[in-house]
């Protein structure tokens, strides 16, 4: 048994030319470059939900702000009758 040596078919290859003669030819022909892929659209799935008419969505909101208007002003005739139950003193500094 005599020593053998398995050639490997990889360390016999030119690794600086491979692909070289593709390079060439590539340039020969018509001038096209490669494009990239477009991206994805992404949607989000709330937009295809279905969507309120312009005046049912004017006054649902619109219906909050009137509500905190009123709230509002229902605080400030709150406030202003406790001014009056204090004798006008809102704050009292003791010294």
């Amino acid at each position: 048994m005599g020593s053998q040596e398995v050639k490997d078919p990889m360390k016999e290859m030119d690794w600086n030319n491979i692909g070289g003669d593709a390079n060439q030819q590539s340039n020969t022909g018509a001038a096209t470059q490669k494009r990239l892929p477009k991206k994805m659209r992404q949607i989000p799935d709330y937009y295809f939900l279905p969507r309120r008419s312009l005046p049912s969505t004017i006054g649902f909101y619109g219906s909050f702000i009137v509500a905190g208007i009123g709230a509002g002003m229902l605080w400030e005739v709150w406030i202003n009758k406790k001014i009056k139950e204090d004798g006008g003193i809102i704050w009292k500094f003791d010294k």
